[in-house]
């Protein structure tokens, strides 16, 4: 039986994939609420990691340790980063990037890790390819797949999205995605990240952003309950 491991940063982001586990059981590891069961034949492991990079990490790696899933999907919301990008649209990465690494002083490009083989962390091709296959099924939602880019920081000034579009070709921006790529590339987990956005990265924000969540976690498990399907 394959096995999914599925991370969310908020509570409101893996709510509604809860109640489609079958035999359900729950294990807490590090105060992470590990949701373990199967859907469509295919064992689910569904978690909460908490907002940012090293809850993110940490999460990842006790998923990996504990469980050993055959792929590693991460969902949520973004701040939309290129104009071509709305709200409510959806982002598929192809590959993730830690824009807030910085160790230019001693002469690297922003974002580079140093002593790290490649900083860019590609989405596995398989997962993508089902993706694509499973978009049908949110056939009133505009798809996209690009550059995610991933730090401590909620992007919230124009300058700076500006930046992040220039300097990575970022399509979104976000606190999670890129250190989960980075922990599964390290063990050679095959992995996608997909993003709902939620506002522009530019201060502005839906008028009832927690509606819009509740709306895009809806999404993301009929898209999951999808790809499930189509693996």
């Amino acid at each position: 039986m394959k096995k999914i491991g599925i991370i969310g940063a908020m509570q409101e982001e893996i709510d509604t994939l809860i109640p489609m586990i079958e035999d359900m059981k729950i294990e807490n590891i590090s105060h992470l609420p590990f949701y373990i069961g199967a859907y469509n034949d295919i064992e689910v492991i569904v978690v909460r990691c908490g907002v940012g990079k090293v809850n993110a990490a940490m999460c990842t790696q006790i998923l990996v340790d504990k469980f050993n899933p055959d792929y590693v999907i991460n969902i949520g919301v973004a701040g939309a980063v290129s104009d071509v990008v709305s709200i409510g649209d959806i982002v598929l990465s192809t590959y993730l990037v830690e824009h807030d690494f910085d160790c230019t002083a001693f002469g690297y490009e922003k974002g580079i890790i140093p002593r790290l083989e490649s900083s860019k962390f590609i989405a596995d091709d398989e997962l993508l390819k089902i993706a694509e296959k499973s978009k049908n099924i949110l056939s009133d939602i505009n798809f996209f797949n690009g550059v995610i880019v991933s730090g401590d920081v909620f992007v919230s000034s124009k300058a700076m999205k500006d930046d992040l579009y220039t300097r990575y070709g970022a399509m979104c921006t976000e606190m999670e995605g890129a250190s989960i790529a980075h922990v599964c590339h390290l063990n050679s987990k095959p992995f996608l990240v997909i993003r709902s956005m939620s506002d522009k990265a530019d201060g502005d924000a839906p008028e009832n952003f927690n509606d819009f969540v509740l709306k895009s976690a809806e999404n993301s498990k009929l898209f999951i309950q999808e790809m499930i399907r189509n693996m």
